[in-house]
């Protein structure tokens, strides 16, 4: 998963200038290294050296509506475990974490340093966070504005949320920063959240405007139109994450998110080797 460990999670090949090599078909004509061209009287290439050192930012999500759980955990939970699998990842060989933590209209920034003792810091920063008050929805969009003013290096951007604001909303603020870096996309979910159980008559409070409305969930239709409109909320979401040209990793409060997280390594990983294997020589 890591940019230096080989392959890497950042597509691309570097910008240190490496050795050189005869042009084959097919090789980016950019890459010509016109000054051996000329003392070899044919074309030559300059490889470029894969960049060693990641700076990778965590963008946290501790908005209201993570304070929810009816499974192993809360969303909020399960956001400040990714984090941690994410940045002890990323955060090994001397490569770079910085965090945004968004809470309402609050954002805390820690500038990206390494080593495991800052590492530890940011997560306390995000587990210390306090709880949403109602007060008000945090803005995502305005955090990824952010993230892409202050991290002008390319590198990895990891956004861990719900992503329950409206995608209009945060789409295109999305796809500027992976115009730019490698984006991944951790949506936290809990299974209430896409289907409900028969359990009688339920209170449902909106987490960030205290809103209330009482739910007959014994009621086959308003389970079927919940699962329904659950099921469509997040293939717009799936579509707008991928519409902005970031990956996508599912994590959910009652399966193990360990090995999703595993798992999601270990297909990102078998793309770059393909990618890096199909790439003209």
């Amino acid at each position: 998963m890591l940019h230096g460990d080989f392959l890497g999670l950042v597509p691309g090949r570097g910008t240190e200038p490496g050795e050189t090599r005869a042009y084959s078909p097919g090789d980016d004509v950019r890459r010509i290294d016109w000054n051996v061209t000329a003392r070899m009287q044919d074309p030559y290439i300059r490889e470029t050296i894969a960049d060693r050192e990641l700076e990778a930012w965590l963008v946290v999500d501790r908005s209201a509506r993570l304070d929810f759980g009816t499974a192993t955990c809360e969303k909020r939970d399960l956001a400040l475990a990714a984090a941690a699998g994410v940045g002890l990842l990323t955060g090994r060989g001397g490569n770079r974490v910085g965090a945004l933590i968004l809470r309402g209209s609050e954002l805390t920034t820690v500038p990206p340093r390494n080593g495991r003792t800052h590492l530890l810091g940011i997560l306390e920063r995000i587990m210390s966070t306090p709880r949403g008050d109602g007060s008000g929805t945090s803005d995502l969009a305005a955090t990824l504005k952010r993230a892409g003013a202050i991290a002008p290096r390319r590198g990895l951007v990891v956004v861990i949320s719900d992503f329950l604001d409206d995608p209009d909303r945060w789409r295109t603020a999305l796809g500027t920063v992976a115009l730019r870096h490698a984006v991944l996309c951790v949506e936290v979910v809990d299974p209430r959240e896409l289907e409900l159980p028969p359990v009688g008559l339920v209170q449902f409070r909106d987490p960030a405007t205290g809103a209330t409305r009482e739910v007959n969930t014994n009621d086959s239709g308003t389970r079927a139109r919940y699962a329904e409109a659950a099921a469509r909320q997040r293939a717009t979401i799936a579509g707008a994450i991928r519409g902005a040209g970031a990956d996508h990793l599912q994590l959910r409060t009652d399966r193990d998110w360990i090995l999703d997280l595993a798992r999601y390594v270990s297909r990102r990983r078998r793309r770059a080797e393909l990618a890096a294997t199909a790439a003209p020589r």
